[in-house]
């Protein structure tokens, strides 16, 4: 009797024990499923991050590649005067700054001759270092190292781009925007610039300039990635030196 009642009382022990072995069991998977979720979901995210972060860097990385040779253009600098050329020097170039001349139908002498006319007429303070024409023609206003008027708060530290348009849609000519990606790229290089370096007179000030990169969204975008390709494209390593002042 005695050895019965010590096997049933072992017994006793030994399902108290699976039972609880199994309540720690599932206890264990009812905490553990909600914690592994949880890790997946937040490796999910930092992927996602990751991946955007990378495609954003792509943009903001300074390519290996540059363009050595600059579009040809005619150096037919301003003479010096505080209304357009002051001479103030442009110590570093950080950015580049897209324009348009908003005034349809003008030539990129006739922007040039307006801005050399402001050192008698004194009506505003205005100038670029280079202005495009419609037909692909470029002009140099202002040497590089020294500020244009064209870009506000940002004229200490950028070079600034005019173009000239046809019509009030404010879209350039097909030459025009070639010359630009050209001259663009090429500035790029010769001051270690990325794309996400080249911005709009919009960006800094709210203007509508250029009017149709900032009405037109997806071809300023496109502007970006066309200068992005053209590097790739005709772009050679950083062996030889920039032709311009």
């Amino acid at each position: 009797m005695g050895t019965l009642n010590t096997r049933q009382k072992s017994r006793q022990r030994k399902r108290r024990r699976r039972r609880r072995r199994e309540r720690l069991f599932w206890l264990s998977a009812v905490l553990l499923v909600p914690a592994l979720l949880i890790a997946a979901a937040l490796g999910i995210v930092r992927l996602i991050r990751g991946q955007g972060e990378a495609a954003d860097g792509k943009e903001e990385t300074v390519s290996e590649k540059y363009i050595a040779g600059p579009p040809e253009f005619s150096v037919e600098l301003l003479d010096m005067n505080e209304y357009s050329r002051p001479g103030t020097a442009l110590p570093e170039v950080r950015g580049i700054v897209i324009h348009y001349t908003a005034n349809p139908g003008t030539t990129a002498e006739q922007n040039r001759s307006y801005f050399q006319n402001l050192k008698d007429t004194g009506e505003t303070y205005a100038s670029s270092h280079f202005i495009i024409g419609m037909a692909g023609e470029i002009i140099q206003c202002i040497p590089c190292a020294e500020i244009a008027y064209a870009s506000n708060d940002r004229n200490a530290d950028t070079v600034s781009i005019e173009c000239c348009i046809p019509d009030e849609t404010g879209r350039f000519t097909d030459e025009t925007y070639q010359s630009l990606v050209h001259m663009t790229a090429w500035l790029m290089g010769r001051y270690h610039l990325s794309a996400g370096d080249v911005i709009r007179h919009y960006d800094v000030t709210g203007k509508s300039c250029p009017k149709f990169y900032v009405e037109n969204e997806w071809a300023w975008n496109q502007f970006k990635e066309d200068l992005i390709n053209y590097i790739e494209t005709y772009g050679v390593d950083r062996t030889e030196e920039s032709d311009a002042e």
